[in-house]
């Protein structure tokens, strides 16, 4: 697995990972419906914020990670199913801690008990509740900060 940073040419790709992947989390949701509106957000909202970072397997992506080490918002981390449990989530989140090194937030869809699991597995912790910007749903806040070892204090 190789770590590089996104490209304007690699929008594609990633818009139709986040599709597929989202998909097989929620197959409920229409997601094929919500390209044109994730390529608009994608283009207008965290190209230009965030630090974009992708994953490749063989040249073929299969993963990335959206952080804006400003706000130390972390808005995505996207990883391919058939790379679930490969340890590539861990890798793209150390990413983000690297490029966010004072901490780091997220919000975190309350049925998502794979991702809560996932987040204080590497040192999340639940911090309050708040409302997904777009959809409105409740959703759980979570952060990160490191610790006095990880500092070197």
């Amino acid at each position: 697995m190789m770590l590089r940073p996104f490209a304007a040419a690699d929008e594609d790709a990633a818009i139709e990972l986040w599709r597929r992947t989202w998909t097989q989390h929620y197959p409920h949701i229409d997601f094929d419906a919500r390209v044109g509106w994730w390529r608009e957000r994608w283009r207008s909202e965290l190209v230009p914020a965030c630090e974009i970072v992708l994953a490749e397997t063989d040249g073929k992506l299969c993963g990335f990670v959206t952080v804006d080490p400003k706000t130390q918002y972390l808005d995505q981390i996207v990883v391919a199913p058939e790379q679930w449990g490969s340890g590539l989530a861990h890798a793209l989140l150390d990413e983000a801690k690297r490029r966010s090194p004072t901490g780091l937030y997220l919000l975190v869809n309350k049925d998502n008990a794979r991702a809560i699991a996932f987040y204080k597995k590497h040192g999340f912790v639940y911090d309050g509740e708040d409302k997904n910007p777009v959809s409105g749903i409740a959703v759980s806040r979570m952060r990160w900060r490191p610790s006095k070892t990880s500092r070197g204090l």
